[in-house]
């Protein structure tokens, strides 16, 4: 085992972390159950490449129990926990990631999770695959396949195979139901207001909101943002994504138009450059500008810069940009992903579905990866159902079954 961690003295609060988040991921305990008893991935490596908390590192223990060699690196410098570097390394998984690492240390350490030649990689934002591809190929010697958690990881992957440059079948997690229904909508919709509130400790109630967005991410921003109390904007480049948000009762209309009503502005659209310089001249003093998209593009933080003739340190997680005229723009979190930077993200109870498709998808590589051509890939409808299953029978819901007569109905030409 190697590490690369800051302070293995911590590691006692990062074990009753995981132990905290344990107790309410009830199908990660169930599949635990299976993979101490089966080891799956015995005599395999498996580099994970994920925002490092505890539910992240309970997806590791479990892939460690089930036989497997686990190398772990975080997909963000900010949302790494040096408590949960400290407990994983003393568990004996192989920990590449400290909080607040530089662009150069944080190369270094997803370098590192990659450098013991992985048989499955699990990645989360195109990190590993972008690696892998271009600059360390050797890496990938003996790589199955890999899966992708998040939504702008599988915008990578989908322009990699469109450039037919994608070397090694990857399982889109994402897309499963079981990931974006509930992670994505409801986990990113928490979330990212239990960051913003905590953080700034302001009222939500009887602001304008400003979302950038409206896909399922951007939609659970909204919708929460509208339960609590707010008036919502949103903001599009997809005509089905606009009417859909004005049917879902939201005013619709051009970021130029809403730059000079917001009050709170808030992105997840995975695209960069979605509130520029142009923006930033129209707004009121005091806004606040938060982004949950996956990469720190999509508040320009750069035009901020460079437009400000000030920038201060208001509070952890909170810079103010000072214009010319007085105004100061409040940037939390660096523009990166506010949720888990500035906050704690997804609840693990949704988190529990996230990282079931992510072993499960993981497993069915082993097993039938190598029969794969390079390409992206499908969750298995059956992986999916399993999934959800475990999870309303841990819930005690109650599911309707049709009856042998309604399933002749429905399969009736």
């Amino acid at each position: 085992m190697s590490c690369s961690i800051r302070d293995i003295s911590l590691a006692p609060m990062g074990h009753k972390r995981i132990e905290w988040v344990k107790s309410y991921m009830p199908v990660l305990n169930e599949l635990g159950e299976r993979f101490r008893r089966e080891k799956p991935f015995k005599g395999l490596r498996v580099s994970v490449c994920v925002h490092l908390e505890a539910k992240t590192a309970y997806l590791c223990l479990l892939l460690r129990d089930g036989g497997a060699e686990v190398a772990v690196t975080g997909s963000n410098p900010l949302s790494t926990k040096d408590d949960i570097c400290a407990a994983l390394a003393e568990e004996g998984v192989n920990v590449y990631a400290w909080f607040g690492s530089t662009p150069e240390e944080y190369h270094e350490h997803i370098r590192q999770a990659l450098e013991f030649k992985p048989h499955i990689a699990i990645d989360d934002g195109g990190e590993f695959v972008s690696m892998l591809h271009d600059e360390h190929p050797e890496y990938a010697e003996n790589l199955i396949g890999g899966c992708e958690e998040t939504t702008t990881g599988i915008l990578k992957l989908k322009a990699r195979v469109k450039n037919g440059a994608l070397r090694f079948p990857m399982m889109a997690v994402n897309d499963a139901n079981c990931k974006h229904l509930f992670d994505n909508r409801h986990g990113t919709g928490q979330s990212t207001w239990d960051a913003i509130m905590y953080t700034t400790n302001n009222m939500v109630t009887g602001k304008t909101v400003v979302v950038a967005g409206y896909g399922f991410c951007a939609s659970g921003i909204a919708m929460r943002a509208k339960g609590l109390g707010a008036n919502v904007i949103v903001t599009e480049v997809n005509p089905y994504r606009a009417l859909e948000a004005a049917m879902d009762g939201f005013r619709v209309m051009k970021m130029d138009d809403a730059a000079p009503l917001g009050d709170v502005f808030v992105t997840a659209t995975g695209c960069c450059d979605v509130i520029t310089a142009r923006h930033f001249e129209k707004m009121k003093d005091g806004v606040i500008l938060a982004n949950s998209g996956h990469f720190d593009v999509e508040v320009s933080r750069a035009e901020l810069e460079r437009i400000a003739v000030k920038k201060i340190n208001r509070k952890p997680f909170i810079d103010g940009y000072v214009m010319e005229d007085g105004r100061t723009l409040n940037l939390m979190a660096e523009g990166r992903l506010v949720n888990i930077t500035a906050g704690n993200g997804h609840p693990a109870e949704i988190m529990d579905l996230s990282f079931a498709i992510q072993a499960l998808s993981a497993e069915y590589l082993l097993k039938h990866g190598r029969e794969l051509a390079a390409g992206l890939y499908n969750v298995p409808e059956e992986i999916d159902r399993e999934v959800a299953m475990i999870k309303i029978r841990a819930m005690g819901l109650g599911l309707d079954e049709l009856t042998p007569k309604q399933q002749a109905y429905l399969a009736a030409e």
